[in-house]
């Protein structure tokens, strides 16, 4: 199977609650979304871990899927997370998305019990064959609880031919070559660990899927364009300007921090959803330090020569 155009920074946008009664907000999420797509997003992921999927009822879900896809009307391609603890809830899961018009599929082996190579072999290819979109596998043993290693991984895809990308948040840069070159280049690798952003891609990352847009979309982009436009001391100060900002969000948890932050910049999307909590007040002080500069800073000379031919 071809891999989808899936290049560049994919944006992963919380799912916002309404602050009086908990309920999915559908109206803050395509706003949310549409900011992603008006700032530059190379690609839209809705309903991975960040858009604290895990907590959301099955008709939520649906609605979620629904608005994001339909929001973004085919204007980047989108990656739906569809991970679900079993096998026939992300078969669901994946069959709604395709139905919205989703460009591909992201499975996290979101577990319970550690799964044998037998189970996740079975998992895979029951979902695959549920659709004809791309899967791309996802690697976060932070949340997931499991590891998958590059020869685990290039392993699986051999028995799953839908599987053709990996989102690998390990922090492990030297996987990124590992997996490329373990599949002689049939699966392409993405970063989904925000402080190695720049040294996956010097390592081969075809993309970097990351919440960090809906905060500070400009800055983001700029790092790649450079990085993958060869600038390197260039992207070396992007990286370090943004670090504080990406440890930052990382070390708090993303729905939190995310969701905090977009109180800060008058966007808010209402809490997380328990058992999760809103960002200390001490922490969210600091986190408007953090993003203070980086709402400060002029853009460059491209993106304001576009700005400026877009106004004509």
């Amino acid at each position: 199977m071809t891999n989808p155009p899936l290049t560049g920074i994919i944006s992963y946008p919380v799912t916002p609650f309404d602050p009086v009664t908990g309920e999915v907000d559908l109206a803050a999420l395509r706003r949310l979304t549409g900011d992603l797509v008006d700032a530059g997003s190379h690609a839209v992921a809705p309903l991975g871990s960040t858009g604290e999927s895990a907590y959301l009822g099955e008709a939520e879900w649906d609605a979620v899927c629904e608005t994001t896809l339909q929001t973004v009307a085919g204007r980047v391609p989108t990656v739906v997370g569809v991970s679900h603890w079993s096998t026939e809830g992300t078969i669901r899961r994946a069959r709604v998305a395709a139905r919205h018009g989703a460009t591909a599929i992201m499975v996290l082996p979101q577990v319970y019990w550690k799964l044998t190579e037998a189970e996740l072999v079975r998992h895979y290819t029951a979902v695959a064959a549920a659709t004809d979109l791309p899967m791309m596998l996802y690697n976060n043993p932070g949340t997931s609880g499991v590891d998958l290693e590059p020869e685990a991984v290039v392993s699986l895809a051999r028995e799953v031919p839908n599987l053709t990308m990996v989102k690998e948040s390990s922090g492990d840069v030297t996987r990124f070559r590992a997996i490329r070159e373990l599949s002689d280049g049939a699966l392409s690798v993405y970063n989904g660990n925000n402080p190695v952003a720049l040294e996956a891609f010097r390592s081969g990352a075809a993309g970097w899927c990351t919440a960090a847009p809906c905060l500070v979309p400009r800055q983001v982009l700029e790092l790649h364009a450079a990085a993958t436009g060869g600038e390197r001391e260039r992207a070396d100060a992007l990286l370090a300007e943004l670090l504080p900002f990406l440890r930052f969000i990382v070390g708090h948890g993303l729905p939190r921090a995310v969701k905090a932050g977009l109180a800060i910049q008058g966007r808010g999307v209402g809490l997380p959803r328990p058992p999760l909590l809103p960002l200390p007040d001490e922490e969210t002080e600091r986190l408007g330090e953090i993003l203070r500069p980086l709402g400060s800073r002029p853009p460059a000379d491209g993106a304001a020569a576009s700005a400026a031919g877009s106004a004509v």
